[in-house]
């Protein structure tokens, strides 16, 4: 049987490949020092910074691929500082600002099955690094250059110190941990194996009831991903809270592999996407804490998000899919929250990523100050935007690339004008094809670029709705 590699491509946020395959120890040893060296060429300062952060997560062979990492980049001459434990992707960002470093190395392969391991690239900004940043990484890949010169250094850092010391500052930890003392609240929070696995417990101060916190590097079978079928556990411990009579408000909170994407489940074990919280997140930073600032949002996300702006005179600016361009909007300008639908949520108060944990403790101050359950809270700021509303969305397999390509000529050579019924009124084509419907409901047809995959997004007034306008876009791409 003959093999044959992929190429080191970076995808919306660093490389990922199959452990063994295409992620190989020989690869990342190359990789690394050739990252560093832009990162320098294009942080670096003239007092001759070369310090970089790296950091991993609890991924097989995690911690032996960012060993090697940092020793390759030490050979080339940078100064490394390696952390001595795993840690959120957040964390390495929150470093590399705060280490005025030119940027960290993250060994992650995220919210990815098992059998994948990933290299992010992170910038002396605190945040994922540009296309045109990761393009000139991969310009030097075909002839890479020759270090020579003296070695740097390595040295070993806690990663978690300064992290959750920057975090506790932005929320109310007193109100949160009384309230988690007194009996009020219950916290559960399932870490899917991953990262952030003793985070919340770090930051409160006090326990709370994690599930599934031991490194298991298979995921129990399934991937590190903030989707209801991967929570049964979650949502069945807090369905056995309720039945057993306990009045407490509780919240399961939901991290992917790395830390950076959230979900939650209420406190009748209801799942909550970030379509939901986000709103939730708008409406306790505008109103309890008074921020003010841009909404920004993808193209996919909740129209409910413009609503709530609108009732704080809030702005909202539009991106394509994908956090990095949020985060590009965070660089240059005043945002108060920036959010996509698979869970990545950052704040212009932070550093310019995304970062479930700091998600979290919002969310927790908004059920303390607030007194409410999330799902209740949720059905009062739709009574109070007068916008009821239900979302899903599925991704749908392809046989091949060509398939992709028919289904794109389909889409701009014969204009879809009706959809499960509903007349199409508009067609936004900033990313993908978003269609909207005349009952006010929207459907999103979007391509994987990198594989065969068809996503479909539908945000319309019922699940029943969704799940009709869902299964007619899947009738109709099977039917092309």
């Amino acid at each position: 049987m003959t093999f044959t590699q992929n190429p080191i491509k970076f995808g919306t946020d660093g490389w990922r490949g199959v452990i063994a395959a295409d992620f190989t120890f020989e690869r990342v040893a190359m990789l690394a020092p050739l990252a560093a060296k832009v990162l320098a060429e294009n942080y670096g300062t003239s007092s001759g910074n070369h310090k970089v952060i790296v950091g991993y997560d609890r991924r097989f062979l995690a911690e032996e691929f960012a060993q090697l990492a940092a020793e390759s980049m030490q050979e080339a001459g940078f100064d490394v500082i390696l952390s001595n434990s795993y840690a959120p992707t957040p964390a390495f960002s929150w470093a590399a600002k705060m280490q005025n470093a030119l940027g960290a190395i993250v060994l992650t392969a995220s919210h990815n099955p098992a059998k994948y391991l990933g290299l992010k690239v992170k910038g002396a900004f605190g945040g994922s690094v540009s296309p045109e940043i990761t393009q000139q990484i991969e310009a030097l890949l075909p002839n890479p250059p020759q270090f020579s010169g003296p070695a740097g250094t390595l040295t070993y850092f806690d990663p978690w110190e300064s992290y959750c010391q920057g975090l506790r500052q932005k929320v109310d930890i007193n109100a949160i941990q009384e309230a988690i003392k007194a009996g009020k609240l219950r916290v559960f929070a399932d870490v899917m194996h991953g990262a952030a696995a003793t985070g919340l417990e770090r930051l409160l101060g006090c326990p709370i009831e994690e599930i599934n916190s031991d490194r298991d590097p298979l995921f129990e079978g399934g991937a590190p991903e903030p989707l209801p079928r991967y929570l049964s556990k979650l949502i069945t411990t807090i369905k056995t809270a309720v039945s057993q009579g306990d009045n407490s408000l509780k919240v399961g909170l939901v991290f992917d592999g790395d830390s950076d994407r959230i979900a939650a489940v209420d406190g009748q074990g209801n799942f909550m996407s970030s379509q939901i919280l986000i709103p939730i997140l708008i409406d306790h930073l505008a109103k309890r804490k008074g921020f003010t600032g841009e909404i920004v949002k993808t193209v996919s996300g909740s129209d409910l998000f413009p609503r709530l702006a609108k009732l704080y005179n809030l702005s909202v600016y539009e991106t394509a899919i994908g956090y990095k361009y949020i985060a590009d909007r965070m660089l240059v300008s005043d945002v108060l929250i920036g959010g996509e639908e698979s869970g990545g949520v950052g704040y212009g108060t932070h550093i310019p990523e995304r970062d479930a944990l700091l998600s979290a403790l919002y969310v927790l101050e908004a059920v303390v100050e607030s007194g409410e359950d999330l799902g209740d809270y949720y059905a009062k700021l739709q009574e109070k935007t007068d916008f009821y509303n239900a979302y899903d969305r599925i991704d749908l397999p392809l046989a091949s690339m060509e398939v992709r390509g028919k289904l794109v000529e389909s889409l701009e050579t014969k204009p879809l004008t009706k959809i499960a019924g509903q007349a199409v009124t508009d067609c936004d084509k900033t990313d993908g094809y978003k269609f909207r419907l005349i009952d006010g409901s929207w459907l999103l047809i979007r391509f994987s670029g990198t594989e065969p995959v068809l996503r479909l997004y539908c945000e319309s007034l019922t699940l029943k709705q969704v799940h009709e306008t869902l299964n007619w876009a899947k009738d109709w791409a099977n039917s092309v």
